[in-house]
């Protein structure tokens, strides 16, 4: 089974997945850091890696169940749509109302508070970080199942995209938690990627750099306004700390 790993091919393969694992790694990490953001910094970590770990399996357990999920692509509902294309319409829907809402508690500066409230935020935060993975995994593992028949390969490559969201999700989370208006951004790429998700489960296909790009351009010209407020700001005051306003 490890001989695959020997061969140049499998382990170009291996890079490729990889690399799609890391770019799909990218919609989590910003999930992850919005559906944990409400709850209290000591239960951050924990919720990230619970919510991971169980994606991680289902995940691996998808990957098994590959044949059954290609068949699902065919698979039609009403004569219409496939279980592939609900997923992504489903998926989409609760991004696009997630999104949404955070957005509104962010801008109106709502905070949940209480024991109960925690805990539910804390069940609701792991829950949504497995089904939004789930959506998210349904093209990657069908494009790996595509590429390879060595299931050590792909499982490789999702224990490797898996430690890489891990290591990221935790300072990104604290960046955006500390910039809200970069959270914001966050959000309204979210809902972007939301819609694209109903457009594609509704047989449209967008392509992802009309998604990437603008977003990826607003980004900049976000954290270009941050260092010139930081630039400033130690221009006024050099070696002291501001004064009031």
């Amino acid at each position: 089974m490890f001989d695959a790993f020997l061969d140049p091919n499998q382990l170009a393969t291996l890079a490729l997945l990889i690399g799609l694992e890391l770019v799909l790694g990218i919609d989590n990490i910003l999930i992850i850091s919005i559906v944990t953001s409400r709850l209290p910094e000591a239960e951050r970590n924990k919720a990230r890696f619970i919510g991971l770990a169980l994606a991680l399996i289902l995940r691996i357990g998808m990957l098994f169940g590959a044949q059954w999920l290609v068949q699902a692509d065919e698979l039609k509902v009403y004569s219409i749509y496939s279980v592939k294309d609900v997923v992504l319409l489903v998926g989409g829907l609760f991004l696009l109302y997630k999104a949404t809402k955070e957005i509104h508690h962010t801008v109106e500066m709502r905070e949940e508070h209480g024991a109960a409230a925690v805990k539910a935020a804390f069940t609701a935060a792991i829950m949504q970080i497995i089904m939004l993975d789930m959506v998210f995994s349904v093209d990657s593992v069908i494009t790996a199942v595509g590429l390879t028949d060595q299931m050590v390969i792909i499982v490789t490559a999702v224990i490797v995209s898996f430690i890489g969201v891990l290591a990221f999700a935790q300072p990104i989370g604290a960046f955006i938690q500390e910039h809200p208006a970069i959270k914001i951004l966050a959000l309204s790429f979210l809902l972007c990627i939301g819609v694209t998700l109903v457009i594609e489960g509704m047989h449209h296909h967008v392509p992802k750099a009309f998604i990437y790009l603008p977003m990826g351009f607003a980004l900049a010209v976000e954290l270009l306004q941050l260092r010139y407020d930081y630039n400033r700001k130690k221009a006024k005051s050099p070696g002291k700390p501001d004064s009031p306003h």
